[in-house]
């Protein structure tokens, strides 16, 4: 059997995925001729006929499948060595982007950062700050080289490590509700209050909402610390970082409405970088650092306990405190 070559599985591959000829050669930038004459090349060299051509869309056949199945392992490995030959032949970069996303407890995200980059004074670091849908964006459009935000951890194109828990809880300034609504309260009974949410800073992705109520009126603002404002002066209600207001729940300016009705949830806080591109050693380094930081960034955002006071006696405390759902589990909204 003559030998083949990666250019031969690469345009099967590209047939099999795409269905045809033509729209694989234009997803490899090569003429139709040329990916039709690879393939034939390739069943020729094989003894197999790989392709289905009787019918309108170009199949594998069952040995068409099972050879493709193994191909796409040294087509993958491939992938991986073209990255790593770019990693090695990039020298420190002159600039590093990062995205922060909303959920990010900024002091300390800011002041992680810091500290790697009076290391690096040869490296400019630009950040940019993005709401929702943003970070992601930004990403995937080549414009970060790491984000830190949450991620859909089932996307291969990926590669995440795991920082912290963020809760998000709704909440209300005290006299915000109208006397008429009681415990427990429910969805229909906010649907004629103000919502503050956070504005999808995504520029072309489709906007992504959560939490929202549908059909209630809406404060849109673009950061977490305008929407703390906006509900600590009662002009709205939402969802919010308690890292960001344990303070405020501390000493009764803002209070929960978690309950069943609004139940939440909380959100993982990654680091998250394309798996798919080369990462110079600055970018490297900075995810290790990251890495290492985050158990710090977990005990910051830890909920602030009274002196003296244990976790079991706090529960007990805050349920006396707060009868009904209040102080029920958090949740996060955009």
């Amino acid at each position: 059997m003559a030998e083949f070559t990666l250019h031969d599985l690469q345009c099967f591959d590209a047939v099999v995925r795409t269905g045809g000829f033509q729209p694989a050669a234009a997803m490899l930038y090569r003429s139709h001729p040329a990916v039709f004459a690879a393939v034939a090349k390739l069943e020729r060299q094989l003894g197999l006929i790989l392709l289905d051509r009787s019918g309108y869309r170009v199949r594998p056949t069952e040995a068409g499948l099972s050879f493709h199945r193994r191909a796409l392992s040294l087509l993958r490995e491939l992938d991986g060595l073209r990255v790593h030959a770019a990693q090695l032949a990039m020298g420190e970069e002159s600039e590093i982007h990062v995205v922060i996303g909303d959920l990010c407890p900024r002091p300390h995200v800011l002041g992680m950062l810091g500290r790697f980059f009076a290391q690096c004074p040869g490296t400019r670091l630009h950040l940019h700050f993005e709401a929702v849908g943003g970070p992601w964006e930004r990403l995937f459009d080549d414009e970060a080289d790491l984000i830190l935000h949450w991620v859909d951890k089932g996307d291969a194109r990926v590669e995440w490590v795991d920082l912290c828990k963020v809760s998000f809880i709704p909440v209300v300034a005290p006299g915000f509700l109208p006397g008429r609504i009681e415990q427990p309260i429910t969805l229909d009974q906010m649907q004629a209050l103000t919502q503050c949410v956070m504005r999808d800073s995504a520029r072309h992705s489709p906007q992504q909402n959560y939490s929202l109520i549908e059909g209630a009126p809406q404060c849109l603002v673009a950061d977490q610390g305008m929407k703390k404002e906006i509900i600590l002066q009662g002009l709205g209600w939402g969802h919010l970082p308690r890292f960001l207001i344990e303070e405020e729940l501390h000493d009764g300016r803002l209070q929960s409405i978690a309950g069943r009705h609004l139940p939440g949830r909380t959100d993982e806080l990654v680091v998250a970088r394309r798996r798919d591109r080369p990462h110079g050693p600055i970018a490297n380094r900075l995810w290790d650092h990251i890495q290492q930081e985050a158990p710090t960034l977990r005990r910051a955002l830890e909920p602030r306990r009274p002196a003296g006071q244990t976790p079991t006696n706090q529960s007990r405390k805050a349920q006396v405190a707060t009868p009904g759902p209040l102080g029920s589990r958090p949740a996060i909204t955009s």
